[in-house]
């Protein structure tokens, strides 16, 4: 089936109602991307050293972790002949006429295996749907909120959230056919086969960037769901404090492991918790628990109308706040910053490698079919969580939506216990990429990692982040601002020119329905570089 087929199929799942990052996504997928000689392809169990084999016996089949992402370039000759298999199929392909699969603007892919994977498609939607739902999904309430007040606003809010997702989807999929041209079985390697070795430290670092905006996130969501969990336990304390807490007691702990198996258990608790959450606010939203009430109109029929139940136990700042400005506002610049919000929220591309190789018979029109399915179950439980936290709170919604809920609200409470335990157990493995990249960077050999430094890099990173994080109140900044960055680079922008590069690279033996292609993928990344620059500008004016 044709690519747009599924993408098709993908938005039609889209119009009908959605971690790394993430505070309901366990970030299993670790973002340090290896680069491997196109002369062999390593089995997925082959690994650096054994600090790596311990952390694969805990990870789904979609998963890699290598601590070697600044490992040495290849020579030119290498990376042409990676290319090979990919001129031989163009070729191929461009000779059979009769294959429409090679003649659509948005085809132009092959349905050959490039691998031997044995995950099954049940298995690969599950996971990339938890990769991908966490908790930027908890800040799309403020995302609306910050360009609307009236309940209309949900309309423009839930186009945006179809469209970014239509977007992250072709991104994903296209660093999946990257893959299958070229034989590449990472995000970096991707970028070594078809743009070159000499720059593929820029996706390295740019992966790496963003696994501390993620674990950032987590330390601020921690802060605050602590404080939260405390005080309905009768418990008065401030924001750093119950930060610091859980640094100390549990956090730090855990980062210091060097065996992480143990926390494998934990890896269902996200996505089951993040469908409890979207229960228990539609609960409440339709339910009337946090409505504002409304005096009797003297003169008239109009009785008073009752505040609802957990009204008088919110905080003034975070009770419901509702105007004139609907779908129309949708036209006002801050629209960008929910914008930058997804594409923080879809963020699970620098894994698209491991999904495409470890899917079993992996053919374009199967990978296609997860892509597909997998983001658009991610819309429809964005557009549920963003609606109906908006719905119910107005402009007055948090940067994480629990905030807004009552501490005696027992349905929203068990929601931040789900939080705190996701992240807590989840926080050590984001924790690992974020480290071990900043020890690429700082290129400390593997060999020289011994349990000391990685001691001592745990203490400096962990210290760091919960320093920021403790005077960092605003998170829907953070997922703005990753977003307007980082996030758009590599969801739309060098996903579209590893495309590039790899049809380019095909020569004359280019399918005309690759060569269409082309300026469709790098309109995605104009567009990616457009939201960016004017999102980032946005994100600022939210401190």
């Amino acid at each position: 089936m044709r690519f747009q087929i599924a993408i098709a199929a993908f938005a039609a799942t889209t119009f009908t109602t959605t971690s790394s990052s993430s505070a309901f996504q366990t970030p299993l997928h670790s973002p340090i991307i290896a680069h491997r000689s196109s002369s062999r392809r390593p089995s997925s169990n082959a690994f650096s050293s054994k600090k790596s084999a311990i952390l694969r016996s805990l990870l789904p089949p979609t998963t890699t972790i290598v601590p070697t992402p600044f490992a040495p370039a290849k020579s030119s000759s290498s990376s042409s002949s990676s290319l090979a298999p990919l001129r031989a199929e163009a070729s191929s392909s461009s000779s059979a006429s009769s294959s429409s699969e090679e003649d659509d603007v948005v085809g132009g892919t092959t349905t050959t295996t490039s691998g031997t994977g044995t995950a099954s498609i049940p298995n690969e939607i599950f996971n990339l749907v938890k990769s991908i739902v966490g908790a930027g999904v908890l800040s799309l309430p403020a995302g609306i909120g910050a360009f609307g007040n009236a309940p209309s606003a949900i309309l423009p809010a839930t186009l945006l959230i179809g469209t970014i997702g239509f977007f992250s989807a072709y991104g994903f999929s296209l660093i999946g056919r990257v893959c299958s041209y070229t034989g590449g079985q990472s995000y970096r390697d991707a970028w070594s086969q078809s743009v070159g070795d000499s720059t593929s430290w820029i996706p390295a670092v740019t992966c790496t960037f963003k696994t501390c905006f993620a674990i950032l996130s987590y330390s601020m969501i921690l802060a605050d769901t602590g404080k939260a969990l405390l005080s309905t336990a009768g418990l008065q304390t401030t924001r750093t404090a119950a930060l610091l807490g859980i640094t100390g007691t549990a956090l730090l702990p855990l980062c210091l492991l060097k065996n992480l198996s143990s926390l494998a258990p934990f890896s269902l608790l996200g996505i089951g918790g993040m469908f409890y959450t979207t229960i228990a606010m539609a609960a409440r939203y339709l339910g009337g628990a946090y409505k504002l009430g409304a005096p009797a109109v003297k003169g008239s029929n109009v009785a008073a109308v009752p505040a609802g139940k957990y009204l008088a136990d919110v905080a003034t700042n975070f009770q419901p706040r509702f105007g004139n400005l609907g779908a129309s506002a949708a036209m006002s610049p801050n629209t960008f910053i929910l914008i930058s919000m997804l594409s923080t929220a879809y963020m699970a591309h620098f894994n698209a490698p491991k999904f495409f190789v470890e899917l079993k018979d992996n053919t374009i029109k199967r990978y296609n079919t997860v892509v597909g399915t997998s983001f658009g179950i991610s819309v429809l439980l964005f557009a549920l969580v963003g609606s109906l936290g908006f719905l119910t709170f107005g402009s007055a919604s948090s940067g994480l939506i629990l905030n807004n809920y009552s501490g005696k609200d027992a349905l929203m409470s068990l929601s931040r216990v789900a939080v705190a335990v996701s992240i807590v157990f989840s926080y050590p493995l984001i924790f690992a990429g974020a480290r071990d990249g900043w020890l690429d960077l700082l290129k400390v050999p593997v060999d020289e990692r011994t349990d000391s430094v990685l001691n001592k890099a745990t203490l400096a990173i962990l210290a760091g982040v919960t320093v920021v994080a403790s005077q960092l109140k605003e998170l829907a900044f953070i997922m703005s601002l990753a977003g307007a960055t980082l996030g758009n680079a590599l969801i739309y922008v060098y996903p579209a020119l590893m495309f590039r590069s790899a049809v380019k690279g095909m020569g004359e033996k280019a399918s005309k329905g690759l060569k269409r292609e082309v300026p469709f993928a790098m309109f995605s990344a104009g567009l990616g570089v457009v939201m960016g620059c004017i999102g980032a500008k946005m994100a600022f004016g939210l401190l």
